[in-house]
């Protein structure tokens, strides 16, 4: 299987996500991370890598999440996001997005892709405990988006060897210039 470098597939998903805010007139809003073992708490010592790019639609209300990774130690067993930390890089915190996993994230897999749309006024977006916690639909998704663009929300992908995750990276909003092109 051919793999992308972790910056390449964040610069290409950066410049498609990038191009549609001109042409259709819509405000994206992406947020991106390089996953890790390193980044997990506590740390691991995974030589696996990827990368996840994340795009909002303020407009529509969907969400993309892309991911690509390679290198694991074992077969993948759920990948999601968790939101809300205190401080970017805090400590480890409950699920938001679906649980146990994003539906058709490839399960028992040591490398692959994923790309995904949701529909964020949807309850079924969210992990039913993270909805909870929140007084309704609008209120978790203005925690999630606010979690991500400032570093309090991480991609987690686990796997068999690392039931606790073994590649994690926290989400930062990405500028997108007048031009459409981020940084």
């Amino acid at each position: 299987m051919a793999t992308l470098r972790p910056t390449a597939f964040v610069l290409a998903a950066l410049a498609a996500v990038a191009t549609l805010a001109p042409a259709t007139g819509r405000a994206q809003v992406v947020y991106t991370a390089t996953l890790s073992g390193a980044a997990e708490i506590p740390p691991n010592a995974s030589t696996g890598t990827g990368t996840v790019t994340v795009s909002f639609d303020p407009a529509s209300l969907v969400m993309v999440v892309s991911t690509s990774f390679a290198g694991l130690t074992a077969g993948t067993t759920a990948a999601h996001i968790h939101c809300c930390t205190a401080t970017p890089g805090g400590s480890n915190i409950g699920v938001a997005s679906p649980t146990p996993s994003f539906p058709g994230f490839p399960a028992g897999v040591q490398a692959g892709n994923y790309s995904q749309d949701f529909d964020m006024d949807a309850p079924g977006s969210y992990n039913s405990a993270f909805l909870a916690i929140h007084p309704n639909l609008a209120a978790a998704r203005a925690a999630l988006v606010d979690a991500m663009g400032t570093g309090r929300a991480y991609f987690n992908l686990h796997t068999s060897a690392f039931p606790g995750g073994e590649l994690r990276g926290n989400l930062f909003e990405q500028p997108i210039f007048a031009d459409g092109f981020g940084s």
